[in-house]
């Protein structure tokens, strides 16, 4: 049998990769407390208790009692941490994190870390959940206050991709709380307040976000990094935006891209670039000129070394572009496209507003029925989820749609009927 606490990472892990809480492992033979104690090698397991949790995991009691050999954990994260660029460390960390019983927590939790990355890179926020349910769980285990704000801070981002802005609220709240007690370092306060601002924003919340980004530029951005500037000037321009004061938030986005230069931080750059073209065409009216202009610069980079995540987010916003230039037969064409592929990877609110163009698009070509239909079941979907900020972009999409449509349209405006299948 597995020596403690060997046997309780063994039990934690098959339990976590089940996406099992430990009352649904438990049931009614065994209690939680016991549970926890064995999961974190306070307890010896008895023959009996193993034989129990294996029935309830669904595996072979050797899965609990036998070492499974394999790579180490710790050769797995040296070999991904010394890869050359482009190398795909992905199955390997997999493969040693099940294996490697006898890994140390901060291992572990450098290795969820490392792969929680890699989700969301690539737009797999459902897995990226999964990961880092597990980095707060170690987090909190190993007691480092540091630890506990990254994962709880990208626990809320992670979450405010998938729509769930109630959960990200929560986590971005724990974030900046521990942050302060512990009066960590100004670099993890700002990004758990950054991740609080952006919440806020989603949830309507735009005096708090307002008040929140005062403390950001007051207390905070003096003394940052430029990187970390700059997605500072990036999250208060969102906020500006929101409070229809466009020109405060343009002049923050302009000021934010001048900050971070490709070198610095490639990720970064590419994702500024494409969030100030997003908030550009947002504007009221649009910035085209910046828009087209921040775009091309994105495009060049992912075009060369971007993630499909990346080119997704990339189409749409050529999409939206091609709307507002007039150009309304290459927006369907762009629009349909992304939709009907069956991998789409974008986050939650960029998954509304392209729904909400093509409604918007079936309204102009004579399809009116079905486009209000659309664009109201998107507006409710919204409200339930809590992004009162989305809700209000959808119903006002609708009302200025609408009376568009009572206007004599452009010729190119009904040049097609095409639908998306």
């Amino acid at each position: 049998m597995l020596e403690q606490p060997h046997f309780g990472r063994r039990l934690r892990m098959l339990r976590l990769e089940r996406g099992l809480s430990q009352a649904a492992v438990v049931g009614e033979g065994m209690s939680t407390g016991y549970l926890s104690r064995l999961e974190s090698g306070e307890r010896r397991p008895t023959p009996r208790a193993v034989t129990y949790l294996a029935q309830r995991l669904g595996v072979e009691v050797s899965a609990l009692n036998e070492p499974l050999g394999g790579r180490s954990l710790s050769h797995a994260l040296a070999a991904a941490s010394s890869a050359p660029p482009g190398t795909d460390c992905t199955v390997a960390l997999l493969h040693a994190l099940r294996d490697d019983e006898r890994a140390d927590l901060s291992s572990r939790w450098q290795a969820l870390w490392l792969l929680s990355s890699v989700d969301r890179r690539n737009g797999d926020y459902e897995e990226e959940r999964g990961r880092l349910g597990e980095l707060i769980e170690l987090s909190d285990l190993l007691a480092v206050p540091e630890l506990r704000v990254r994962a709880n801070v990208q626990y809320a981002r992670c979450l405010g991709a998938l729509g769930d802005l109630g959960t990200a609220e929560s986590a971005a709240v724990t974030a900046l709380a521990i942050a302060r007690e512990e009066d960590l370092q100004a670099a993890d306060t700002m990004t758990a307040l950054m991740a609080l601002i952006g919440v806020e924003t989603e949830l309507g919340r735009l005096d708090a976000a307002g008040r929140h980004v005062h403390e950001l530029e007051r207390d905070l951005l003096p003394a940052a990094s430029a990187p970390q500037a700059a997605e500072a000037l990036w999250t208060a321009s969102v906020v500006s935006h929101r409070q229809g004061d466009h020109t405060a938030a343009q002049n923050r986005l302009e000021t934010a891209l001048g900050l971070l230069r490709g070198r610095d931080d490639l990720e970064l750059w590419t994702r500024l670039r494409t969030a100030a073209t997003a908030t550009a065409l947002e504007m009221s009216p649009p910035r085209l000129e910046a828009a087209r202009r921040w775009l091309g610069e994105a495009q060049v980079l992912v075009e060369l070394t971007g993630t499909p995540l990346q080119g997704q987010e990339l189409h749409a916003l050529r999409a939206h572009l091609a709307f507002h230039e007039g150009r309304l037969d290459e927006a369907r064409a762009l629009c349909c496209a992304l939709l009907s592929d069956g991998e789409l990877r974008l986050p939650y609110r960029d998954r509304v507003r392209l729904a909400v163009l093509e409604g918007r698009l079936a309204i102009l070509d004579g399809r009116v029925e079905e486009g209000i239909a659309a664009l109201e079941r998107l507006a409710h979907q919204a409200t339930d989820a809590r992004n009162m900020d989305l809700a209000a972009h959808v119903w006002q999409t609708l009302a200025t749609t609408l009376a568009r449509v009572r206007a004599p349209a452009p010729r190119d405006a009904v040049a097609s009927t095409h639908r998306c299948r």
